[in-house]
């Protein structure tokens, strides 16, 4: 089998990991900080996408932590593969939240509209750059792990 730095097991997947749950879980924060946000489809899509995010990855880091820890990488096609599908969807999901939040707030604040007016819309932009990091990280996993599931299968 093929050692690929930042696939599922490895060290670097943790430190991938661990900069997902740091990225969604502000992004999380920095949008709730205020209840207005209800008020618009596309923040409460980034919110519950960033909810799914944040157990996901911290649920990966501590099975990363484990295989770390024993030396002792996770040799399952089948692990791997959903491990991979779980990405690809929270990716894709993720860049949708932060495109559509960046998009609105943007609008909302070229419209003057007046929940930009206590700051507000620097905060959802905020959120809406955390989650493109978020994303990142996420896209940069999922193909660490497409790159390192044929050395399973073959």
């Amino acid at each position: 089998m093929e050692h690929v730095p930042g696939s599922f097991g490895t060290s670097a997947s943790f430190a991938l990991r661990f900069g997902q749950i740091i990225f969604s879980s502000a992004s999380l924060i920095f949008m709730c900080l205020d209840y207005d946000f209800y008020d618009f489809t596309t923040f409460c899509y980034l919110t519950t996408v960033m909810a799914f995010v944040t157990p996901w990855s911290i649920s990966l880091a501590l099975a990363d932590t484990y295989s770390v820890l024993l030396k002792q990488l996770p040799h399952e096609p089948r692990l791997l593969s959903m491990v991979l599908a779980g990405d690809v969807v929270l990716s894709f999901l993720s860049l949708g939240g932060a495109c559509g939040v960046a998009s609105a707030t943007e609008l909302l604040s070229y419209m003057g509209a007046p929940i930009c007016g206590d700051n507000l819309c620097s905060q959802y932009q905020v959120s809406a750059t955390l989650a493109f990091l978020c994303w990142f990280l996420l896209l940069a996993s999922a193909l660490f792990n497409l790159w390192s599931l044929p050395s399973l299968l073959y």
